[in-house]
C-alpha cells in the first residue's frame, strides 16, 4: 500500500506560506495540535449521534484530510521555527490515539456490526502505535512502518465512509473489511517491532 505520507511530503511546500503567516500570528504548533484533535472529537461525537447521516459520512474524508493538513502544518511548525519540545512530543502522540479513537469508534453503528470488532480493531491501532513508540525506550528513534500507519488507516476508514454516504451497503462485507484492517494492524505491529530491533542491533 503506498504510503499517504508521500502526499504530505507534497503538500508541504504549498503550506509553507500559510504556516509562516500562522507563526507571525503568534499560533504554535501545539495549538494546532489540539484544534485538530478537538475538531476530530467533535466529529466523531456527531458520528456517533448520527452514524447514517449520508451528509456526515461524506464529509468523513473531508475531515480526515483536513487532520492531515493540520498535522503537516503543526509538524512545519515545529521543525523549521524552533518550536520543538518534549511536552509537544507527548502531546502530538496521546492526541493522535485520541483522534483515531474519536473518530473511528462510531463505526460501530455505522457499519452495524458486533462492537467487539472495532474494539478489537482499535486495540490493535493502539498497540501499532505503542510499538511505534516503545523504541524510545532503547534508545533508537520512533518508527511508522505500515501497512497500516496513521495516514493509510486515515485512506481506508475515509474511503469506506465516503461508499456508504454514496449509499453503496457494505453491511455484508463489513466483517471482512473488518478483519482485513486487522490483519494490516497486525502486520503493523510486527514491522515496526521487527525495525526497532533491526535498528537497535546495527
Amino acid at each position: 500500500m503506498i504510503s499517504i505520507y508521500k502526499i504530505r511530503a507534497a503538500l508541504r511546500p504549498l503550506l509553507r506560506p500559510l504556516v509562516v503567516a500562522l507563526v507571525q500570528m503568534g499560533i504554535t504548533a501545539n495549538q494546532i495540535t489540539v484544534f485538530a484533535c478537538a475538531s476530530s472529537c467533535l466529529f466523531g461525537l456527531a458520528l456517533w449521534f448520527f452514524p447514517h447521516n449520508h451528509t456526515l459520512l461524506l464529509c468523513l474524508p473531508l475531515l480526515l484530510f483536513f487532520r492531515m493538513t493540520m498535522n503537516a502544518i503543526g509538524g512545519m511548525i515545529t521543525r523549521e521555527h524552533n518550536m520543538k519540545s518534549h511536552f509537544g512530543t507527548i502531546l502530538n502522540e496521546l492526541t493522535d490515539v485520541i483522534a483515531d479513537l474519536a473518530l473511528y469508534y462510531p463505526f460501530i453503528l455505522v457499519l452495524d456490526v458486533g462492537p467487539h470488532w472495532v474494539a478489537i480493531l482499535l486495540l490493535l491501532t493502539v498497540l501499532a502505535e505503542m510499538a511505534g513508540v516503545v523504541g524510545t525506550q532503547i534508545g533508537v528513534s520512533r518508527h511508522y512502518e505500515g501497512p497500516f500507519g496513521k495516514s493509510n488507516r486515515a485512506f481506508i476508514f475515509g474511503l469506506t465512509a465516503l461508499l456508504i454516504g454514496l449509499e453503496i451497503n457494505l453491511t455484508p462485507a463489513s466483517e471482512y473489511i473488518l478483519g482485513i484492517m486487522m490483519v494490516l494492524a497486525a502486520l503493523t505491529i510486527l514491522n515496526r517491532i521487527k525495525g526497532i530491533l533491526g535498528e537497535h542491533n546495527l
